[in-house]
């Protein structure tokens, strides 16, 4: 070839070379340079816990303890052991809204909780925060006779300064959400069972003929302000549409913080996924959001 031929077809091949370097570089700045959407950035900022069960039970993301605990019964703490020792229970790959989730195949004794501390920001003034999850059951058919409880925080029980979501114990079964201050403030002489009390029942939100099944998954969310203040409020959403709220919450919740936990799946039967805990209650907007996730919780800590 004569070497003015080839100097020239040197120089388009460097410059054909250089080019697509320098447009796959500028390429991949601007694929870093993409802002995160701001509702999910600021989803991001309010979490303090999340668990997709994924890679196993301990919590992707926490602040506080990311271990999952099991214990024979909430008196016995002192005994609880670390990770899911429940053989009722069990963490199931394709069983969840995305990928593994846990199964809760019968009613039986002992319980399975993450600590509270750090990973659901209590305060003792104005306390506000939101909980998120999936569950998917039928509840004429999966749950046996009797109040059952998917999830439920508090130091004490259900009805002392605990925030929950519970089925009635009977077809056709109401979903509920209960946000119950000090017992001690709300019942201080207590008269038979608290959840047959209508000052008990007073305090709840319920949902008649709510939209579980079998084979189908329903987004639970639970919204709650200004605890601990005279104008407390709680809200309960199903597949992001609001269901009701409980206004002028001004029983207090005093918590001995080391001691409440994130209880789940109490006489549960069914399938559940991504626990996720935020540190305020959520606009309607975020609250759309976070329903609409397609990769779930987990793409919010994929956000730079």
């Amino acid at each position: 070839m004569h070497h003015t031929s080839f100097k020239k077809v040197l120089v388009v091949i460097i410059s054909i070379f250089a080019f697509s370097f320098y447009s796959c570089k500028e390429g991949k700045k601007a694929e870093e340079k993409t802002p995160a959407d701001p509702a999910q950035a600021n989803l991001k900022a309010a979490l303090t816990f999340y668990a997709s069960f994924d890679a196993g039970v301990d919590a992707d993301f926490s602040l506080g303890d990311k271990r999952l605990f099991t214990v024979p019964n909430r008196k016995a703490i002192d005994s609880a052991q670390v990770g899911l020792h429940k053989p009722d229970i069990s963490r199931q790959e394709g069983q969840g809204k995305y990928g593994a989730g846990l199964v809760f195949t019968e009613r039986s004794s002992g319980n399975i909780y993450y600590p509270s501390e750090k990973n659901i920001t209590y305060s003792e003034e104005n306390w506000s925060g939101a909980i998120s999850f999936w569950l998917s059951l039928d509840p004429a058919t999966d749950l046996e006779p009797g109040y059952c409880d998917p999830i439920q925080i508090t130091d004490v029980s259900y009805n002392d300064a605990a925030i929950w979501v519970d089925f009635t114990k009977e077809n056709p079964r109401d979903f509920r959400l209960g946000v119950i201050g000090d017992r001690e403030v709300w019942n201080p002489n207590p008269d038979g069972p608290d959840n047959e009390n209508p000052i008990f029942n007073a305090r709840l939100t319920g949902v008649k003929n709510p939209p579980f099944g079998k084979g189908q998954w329903t987004h639970v969310f639970i919204n709650f302000s200004n605890l601990n203040t005279d104008t407390g409020q709680a809200s309960l959403y199903l597949n992001g549409e609001h269901k009701g709220t409980r206004t002028n919450i001004d029983t207090p919740f005093t918590w001995d913080l080391p001691k409440s936990n994130i209880y789940l799946g109490l006489g549960y039967i069914g399938l559940m996924d991504e626990l996720a805990i935020f540190n305020r209650s959520l606009t309607d907007a975020e609250i759309t959001t976070l329903y609409a996730l397609e990769k779930g919780v987990h793409a919010l800590l994929e956000i730079p």
